[in-house]
């Protein structure tokens, strides 16, 4: 799976490379600019390990059997460029609270949950995930245009988890059956990627925008795709879209693995 994203976003880049760039036709121009607000619905999910393993009261969490209430979401992006360089950042706070009794969506001391054992339990995962690149436009194209980037995305998450075990909790010892415990992730990775969008129709009114970026770093690997329909107004695009932005940690990290995916509706402003 790492070899074959990693493969497609570089045949990506070298494919759009090859096409004309048309750097003098643009190179005249002044700096244009796109500021874009989203209302972002992601779900989230993964893997997270609280505790040190082997001491019993080790806690391991399925993320996306506990996570159901979304209480907060940010998500917007700045793009500048003159010509055919420029450069982009992209910001995304998300906030999940989640709250459930009988649940069986974990395991302590590396020992599942029996069938007649469940637990009351209380989630709360928070964080931010910053992009920042420098782009390139490997087809100037007015409606249709292609970038090709490299950058750098920081993710800044913490996880905080309680819980309390019911029924048949024999099996676990008197640490394991109830504690609270945080687990916190802050890497940095680089990545690389393109971007662009495909106008639709003789008035081009309509377009399919679309973004996908591979990186490594602090992580084994993370990876981002978005998709999805467009309409453009004289200074304004309103777009709505598919996101997933996937994390998978390196041996030994509290995180093991971390992704969001779900829809997103924009307003892009340019000027």
């Amino acid at each position: 799976m790492k070899i074959q994203l990693a493969t497609t976003v570089a045949t990506l880049c070298a494919s759009a490379a090859l096409l004309p760039a048309g750097a003098a036709a643009q190179s005249s121009q002044g700096w244009q600019f796109d500021a874009s607000l989203y209302l972002y619905l992601p779900s989230a999910g993964g893997q997270t390990r609280f505790g040190d393993a082997g001491s019993g009261n080790e806690a391991v969490v399925d993320t996306a059997k506990l996570l159901d209430s979304l209480n907060a979401t940010f998500m917007g992006s700045f793009e500048a460029r003159r010509g055919v360089w420029g450069g982009f950042t992209d910001i995304v706070y998300i906030e999940f609270d989640a709250s459930k009794s009988g649940n069986r969506g974990l395991t302590i001391g590396g020992v599942p949950l029996p069938a007649d054992a469940s637990a009351s339990t209380d989630y709360n995962l928070k964080g931010t995930a910053w992009t920042v690149a420098g782009l390139y436009r490997v087809v100037p194209d007015r409606f249709s245009p292609v970038d090709v980037f490299a950058g750098a995305r920081l993710l800044d998450f913490k996880q905080t988890f309680s819980w309390q075990l019911s029924g048949n909790v024999g099996a676990f010892p008197l640490p394991g059956r109830g504690g609270t415990r945080e687990a916190t992730v802050h890497n940095v990775d680089a990545i690389v990627g393109v971007k662009g969008r495909f106008a639709l129709g003789a008035d081009k009114k309509w377009f399919v925008p679309y973004y996908l970026d591979v990186g490594t770093g602090n992580s084994d690997l993370t990876w981002q795709v978005t998709a999805g329909l467009g309409y453009s107004l004289p200074w304004l695009d309103v777009v709505g879209s598919w996101r997933y932005l996937d994390y998978h940690m390196k041996s030994g990290r509290p995180f093991e693995r971390l992704y969001f995916n779900g829809p997103a509706v924009a307003a892009v402003f340019r000027w």
